[in-house]
């Protein structure tokens, strides 16, 4: 977590990253030299099964009477639990072999020898250590015919001063382990710069990650108002189609027909594009509140067609004109009132798009998005709307066509 850490404050996208992991708990760091340990015929599980003894809490047996039972727990006294000195008077025994965790147990190696040896002058410990490594060298020559079941010496003679073969000192230790769930979890907190927009810190954040090459084990997701963006995102797509299909449903059922539909949907890409240019002129971020001007409009843009194809329709179906004929009618008789309602919408979001102070970056997404979307979209679909009519009418044609002549010859081939 230090090594991401120190790389996301080099990320230019983002600003004041920190973490919650708070390492700086003080510990001691107990460090042992094993050349010596081995020389001295004291092995990793010895000591770690000595220590164990001392302030692991280990059961060692338990007491029976006629109502109860009570688990009988090995430590040191509370009295020594506060100060790091105690290591200086926990003692290993090397006689017996290695010790197993069972082993250990009953041999008491790091408590009682404490008090037998407390009282001795350093001078006495030094010469006892003497005395025990050579003790030691003759139990390790005999160490194959030392029955692993026998009890542990714990005469000064055959114990090892922990602080002969380790050294301790002060360290740093997490407060406390976050989690999520099973897991242990850090957060990491960010702010943006200025103009910087989340999505380019959010990609920045997973460039950085593949650099120093996290491991496969740590997962990452976001959090907070990251986390809500990225749903947001990954809902946009959903969204837009849901409402093109209402829109589609509906115009469908308006007008009686599975093709017309498209014609009307036709003019939404203008609409789109027209607000995508539009923020990226304005160097604006589409932000949720783009996505809203977008569906609005999807409301929007399709009204020029709908008065286009609705007057072409109608009067085909009432005069027998034909397709051509008719939608060159409704250009010229709707022109006005599809400039009308434009200019109407153009100038009803001009003051979003243009007003500052206090909620200006809210509201200035959805003012340009609908500016630049009905401004391109107005220019567009006055020419493409017709053409697009006429295209998707000579296929409904032959479509009919083909559906009668495969009808009729079905109809024709059905025995009477």
């Amino acid at each position: 977590m230090p090594k991401i850490t120190d790389a996301l404050q080099d990320v230019n996208e983002l600003n004041d990253v920190n973490s919650d992991q708070q390492d700086k708990g003080l510990e001691v760091d107990l460090a042992f030299d094993r050349a010596t340990a081995a020389r001295l015929g004291i092995t990793a599980s010895q000591i770690d099964n000595t220590l164990y003894d001392a302030f692991g809490q280990r059961q060692v047996s338990t007491i029976y009477n006629d109502l109860n039972q009570y688990h009988v727990v090995m430590e040191v006294a509370p009295e020594f639990w506060q100060s790091p000195d105690t290591l200086n008077d926990i003692y290993i025994s090397t006689v017996g072999g290695a010790v197993s965790g069972t082993q250990a147990t009953g041999a008491v190696a790091g408590t009682t020898a404490v008090s037998s040896l407390s009282q001795l002058t350093p001078a006495q410990v030094a010469s006892d250590a003497v005395r025990n490594q050579q003790s030691n060298a003759i139990a390790n020559t005999t160490r194959g015919n030392v029955s692993t079941g026998a009890a542990i010496s714990v005469t000064p003679e055959t114990m090892i001063p922990l602080a002969a073969i380790a050294s301790y000192g002060p360290g740093n230790t997490p407060l406390a382990i976050n989690h999520q769930g099973p897991f242990v979890a850090t957060t990491f907190s960010f702010n943006l710069p200025v103009g910087e927009s989340l999505l380019n810190a959010m990609g920045a954040i997973q460039r950085t990650m593949t650099q120093i090459r996290v491991p496969v084990s740590v997962h990452g997701e976001y959090a907070g108002e990251a986390k809500q963006f990225q749903q947001s995102l990954a809902n946009e797509p959903l969204l837009i189609l849901a409402a093109i299909l209402t829109v589609y449903i509906v115009l469908g059922i308006l007008y009686e027909s599975f093709v017309h539909p498209l014609t009307i949907l036709s003019t939404l890409p203008s609409g789109g594009v027209g607000a995508v240019l539009a923020l990226l002129i304005f160097r604006t971020e589409f932000s949720l509140i783009s996505l809203i001007g977008v569906i609005l409009l999807i409301g929007i843009v399709k009204k020029n067609a709908i008065m286009m194809i609705d007057f072409a329709i109608q009067t085909e179906r009432d005069e027998g004109l034909d397709p051509r004929e008719a939608i060159r009618r409704a250009c010229l008789l709707r022109f006005r009132p599809i400039m009308m309602t434009t200019f109407a919408a153009i100038l009803g979001a001009l003051p979003l798009a243009l007003m500052t102070g206090e909620g200006a970056a809210l509201r200035q997404p959805l003012g340009i998005s609908i500016v630049g979307g009905l401004v391109l979209s107005q220019i567009l679909t006055l020419y493409t709307t017709p053409v697009v009519y006429l295209y998707m009418d000579r296929f409904r044609l032959r479509s009919k066509r083909g559906w009668d002549r495969w009808y009729s010859r079905l109809v024709g081939d059905a025995p009477a």
